[in-house]
Order: C-alpha cells, then sequence, then structure tokens
C-alpha cells in the first residue's frame, strides 16, 4: 500500500515506520492519522513483522498535533475527533500487537509525540533531543494515551508537572525520569537504533509479545488474577520452539537460536 504522509517497508524481520512530513516537524494530520491507522494494521497482519522501528524524517520526531492546520476547520471539535480515531487506533495497534516498538527519537517530541514515545517499548534517543507537553499552554488536553503512559512511567507528580507547566526536558533528564531507555550522541542515533531492532528481531519474539502483555496489564488486574496470567504465559512460553531451543541451549551451555516461533 502507498502511503502519503508516512513511509513503511519490511525486511529482516523489521517494520520501518516513519513519520514523513519534515516540512510539518511530523505534525499529527487527518491524513497522517490515517495513514498511522492503516500502516498499523498492514504491521498486524504480516507474521513476518518481529519488531518496529519507529523514526520521523527530517529535523524532529514528532511536533506533535498539526496546530497551524486547526485554524483553518470550522469545526474544530469534529476535526479532532476525527483524527484522533484514526492515531488512538494506530497507537492501540502498536501497543496491543506482538511486536516490541523501538523508537528512534531526534529533534523534539512533543504533545502527540511523546504519546508515541511512550506507548514505544525501547526508546534511543539522541543527546539534543527535548520533550514536552504542551497541550495546556494552547488550551489543550493530552492525547495519543500520553496521559495513559506517563504516569506509569515517570509517576503522577512528575507526569503533572509535565502538563500543566509545559516545562521541557532534555534527553539526560528524560532518561533520569525513564521515559527514554538510552540516550546516544546524535549522529549514532540511527545505527544505534537500528541494532537494537536488530537485536530484538533475532530473539525470542513470542516471549517478548507475552512479556510486553504482561507488564501492560499488571495494574489493571488483581493480584490472583495477574498470578495466574502470568502462570499460563510462562507454561505457554514452555511449549514454543522457542522456548525449549532456549532451555536446551541453556543446559548445553550455547547460545541459543530463536526463530520466533
Amino acid at each position: 500500500m502507498a502511503y502519503d504522509t508516512i513511509e513503511l517497508s519490511v525486511s529482516d524481520g523489521i517494520a520501518r515506520l516513519t513519520l514523513n512530513r519534515p516540512d510539518a516537524a511530523n505534525g499529527i494530520d487527518l491524513a497522517l492519522a490515517n495513514d498511522l491507522r492503516d500502516a498499523t494494521f498492514a504491521i498486524n497482519r504480516d507474521p513476518s513483522v518481529r519488531v518496529v522501528l519507529l523514526t520521523g524524517n527530517g529535523a524532529r520526531f514528532c511536533g506533535g498535533g498539526d496546530v497551524k492546520g486547526f485554524g483553518n476547520v470550522d469545526d474544530l471539535p469534529t476535526h479532532l475527533r476525527e483524527i484522533l480515531a484514526g492515531f488512538h487506533t494506530a497507537v492501540a495497534q502498536l501497543v496491543r500487537g506482538d511486536a516490541l516498538v523501538v523508537a528512534a527519537v531526534q529533534g523534539s517530541a512533543a504533545g502527540a509525540g511523546i504519546g508515541l514515545v511512550g506507548l514505544s517499548d525501547y526508546v534511543v534517543s539522541a543527546e539534543s533531543t527535548k520533550y514536552v507537553m504542551a497541550y495546556t499552554g494552547i488550551g489543550l488536553t493530552p492525547d495519543g494515551a500520553s496521559s495513559w503512559f506517563l504516569p506509569r512511567t515517570i509517576g503522577l507528580k512528575r507526569a503533572l508537572e509535565l502538563t500543566v507547566t509545559n516545562r521541557v526536558l532534555s534527553a539526560r533528564e528524560a532518561l533520569d525520569w525513564g521515559l527514554v531507555t538510552e540516550v546516544v550522541p546524535d549522529d549514532e542515533l540511527t545505527a544505534r537504533a537500528e541494532a537494537v531492532a536488530a537485536h530484538f528481531a533475532g530473539g525470542p519474539t513470542r516471549a517478548y509479545a507475552a512479556a510486553k502483555r504482561l507488564l501492560h496489564t499488571s495494574l489493571e488486574h488483581s493480584f490472583e488474577t495477574h498470578l495466574h496470567d502470568e502462570g499460563e504465559a510462562i507454561a505457554n512460553a514452555s511449549a514454543t520452539a522457542d522456548g525449549q531451543e532456549g532451555i536446551t541451549a541453556f543446559i548445553e551451555k550455547r547460545k541459543p537460536s530463536f526463530t520466533g516461533e
């Protein structure tokens, strides 16, 4: 499928999903929201995809919603609901999908860009990247699941601070707060993110998917329900080819060879 506002390619188990509105800071408009929705459905239907590498073309990862475009809309509430119908579906597809999501973040992540960072399972940040919520600065409220992920990743008080003050976090602060996984020099971002994605693509991806689900649901279930889910997940994992290979390799003191089966 051809897309107007994103790029999508799949090779070696990696789906490279790239926001492609560099002249608009990869801002989320209706076209980009719908392209993301369609692309994430395609990714989740493709059995060859083991990892998603999420990037943005140009100087910035994602500047959030395309606020400049909001001024040309007669019925803004309806327009925002239309955008979020597509964008939130894409967010849910990435979170609920089996593939781990690795993000490479450069320049800045603002607004909905924070949501994309928050949903990603592993975030590689360039040293110069800045992070800001920005919503209340223009009298709006969070979207893109940013208000769901931030309290869970950095804590409620810090999430509120970022949301109501719109203070800018440096990459190092974002690392200290737990918003990103690692920080690298700007010129090493692409290579490092590709290496991380390749590492996960060669791993036990079914185990990764099950572990991801357990962690995402850990705050939603009772303790006893979660214990049950953990027991079922590890029992099921032991029956997979990767589970059996991992155990055999451990016993034989060799490196396992995982296939994602």
